[in-house]
C-alpha cells in the first residue's frame, strides 16, 4: 500500500515539475515572439511610408503669375 502511495506522490511531484519547466521555457519564447512582432510592425510602417513617398508624382513647381502694377500718377507730384 505504501508503494502505491509513493508512486502517486512521485507522479504529482513530476507533473508539477514538468508544468513549471515547460512554463519557464515557453515564457522566454513568448517574449521573443512578442519582440519580433513589434519589430515587424515597425518595419511594415516604415516601408509603407517609403512606398507612399516614392509613389508621389514629382511635378514641376507652378510658375509665378505676372504682377500687374498700377501705373504711378506722376502729374500730382510736386
Amino acid at each position: 500500500m505504501t508503494d502505491v502511495l509513493w508512486v502517486f506522490v512521485g507522479i504529482i511531484i513530476g507533473a508539477i515539475g514538468g508544468i513549471l519547466g515547460i512554463s519557464l521555457v515557453s515564457a522566454g519564447k513568448f517574449d521573443d515572439q512578442q519582440n519580433e512582432i513589434y519589430d515587424l510592425r515597425v518595419q511594415r510602417e516604415l516601408l509603407k511610408d517609403e512606398i507612399e513617398r516614392l509613389n508621389k508624382p514629382r511635378r514641376k513647381p507652378t510658375p509665378r503669375k505676372k504682377r500687374h502694377y498700377k501705373p504711378r500718377n506722376t502729374r500730382n507730384k510736386k
